[in-house]
């Protein structure tokens, strides 16, 4: 497993933007598969947007052409930028990452993005 913090979370008004950070303590590059996902209060955890060793990128629909995932390999650093952002986005986002295939989940302590104006 990885280390993983995130940062960038806080208030923002709707139709805001946001950058969150997630530093990694290994090499962001060769992991098989990052990503970030949100939890709402009363719902499941969910996938919002991932990133692939082969730099294949998943967005979900919810978010798909707000959001846009990003790492800077030189500082092992994975980032979310999101725009646009609604009342609806109001959630704790958890960075992710699977070091290799079939290797455990690293989470993040999570990060509070609230909506609101």
């Amino acid at each position: 497993q990885v280390q993983l913090v995130e940062s960038g979370g806080g208030l923002v008004q709707p139709g805001g933007s946001l950058r969150l950070s997630c530093a990694a303590s290994g090499s962001i590059a060769n992991f098989n598969v990052v990503g970030w996902f949100r939890q709402a209060p009363g719902r499941q955890r969910e996938p919002i947007a991932t990133m692939a060793i082969s730099g294949r990128q998943y967005y979900s629909d919810s978010m798909k052409g707000r959001v846009t995932i990003s790492r800077d390999s030189a500082k092992n650093t994975l980032y979310l930028q999101m725009n646009s952002l609604k009342p609806e986005d109001t959630a704790v986002y958890y960075c992710y990452a699977q070091v290799k295939f079939n290797a455990p989940d690293s989470w993040g302590q999570g990060t509070q993005v609230t909506v609101s104006s």
